[in-house]
């Protein structure tokens, strides 16, 4: 199977994120730093709700942590790893993305 892309590297902010639906309905969100992408089930381990504050805003204002508009739960943009917040010892769930030919591409 194929990698799916997803968009340019350069259509993501620099930090910044952008959320996706994937054909198998799956919807996951990207984070860039720098040349770097991370990838997520667009999901919090909470409650299950999607991350996004507004379309493609996963972090929180000073854009150091990926941040729940629910609950306001924090997560390490390298890990997922949850920081604080209600689902403390949590993590989001990884979805494997790279970056190929300037590409962002899934699986």
């Amino acid at each position: 199977m194929s990698p799916t892309v997803l968009c340019a590297l350069e259509d993501i902010d620099d930090p910044g994120g952008k959320g996706f639906v994937l054909g198998d309905g799956r919807r996951i969100f990207v984070i860039r730093r720098g040349a770097g992408v991370h990838g997520y089930v667009n999901a919090c381990p909470h409650q299950g709700v999607p991350l996004d504050w507004r379309p493609d805003v996963f972090l929180s204002v000073d854009k150091s942590v990926i941040q729940c508009s629910t609950h306001g739960a924090q997560f390490r943009i390298e890990d997922g790893e949850c920081l604080s917040g209600p689902c403390l010892g949590s993590a989001l769930r990884p979805v494997p993305v790279a970056v190929a030919g300037g590409m962002v591409v899934e699986g």
